[in-house]
């Protein structure tokens, strides 16, 4: 199964270089699940300016914010997290330690 990144929010200024509404910062969460056990991540981004790629509030998607924050983390980061979040999995799987009394 593959990592799945969703949007819960965007950050905008509401008037920035003759523009309205332009998105500074992207509130990302990347889950996972296989089998009975799941592991997620949450974070935020910031963006850079977006100059002559401005694209309208109301022609923003999902796909498109997912894809500024996956471009603004870098190859390096996206793969951090999934690999976190793989490892999150693989402990819930095959659990190192344990708690509990043996009574």
């Amino acid at each position: 199964m593959a990592h799945t990144w969703t949007v819960g929010a965007m950050d905008y200024t509401v008037s920035q270089d003759g523009h309205t509404n332009v998105v500074n910062t992207v509130h990302w969460r990347c889950s996972k699940t296989v089998g009975e056990n799941s592991g997620s991540s949450y974070g935020t981004v910031g963006l850079e300016a977006p100059g002559e790629s401005f694209v309208a509030w109301d022609d923003i998607t999902e796909a498109t914010a997912v894809g500024w924050a996956k471009a603004a983390l870098g190859d390096d980061e996206v793969a951090a997290v999934e690999a976190a979040i793989d490892a999150q999995i693989a402990e819930l799987a095959t659990p190192a330690t344990g708690t509990g009394v043996s009574w």
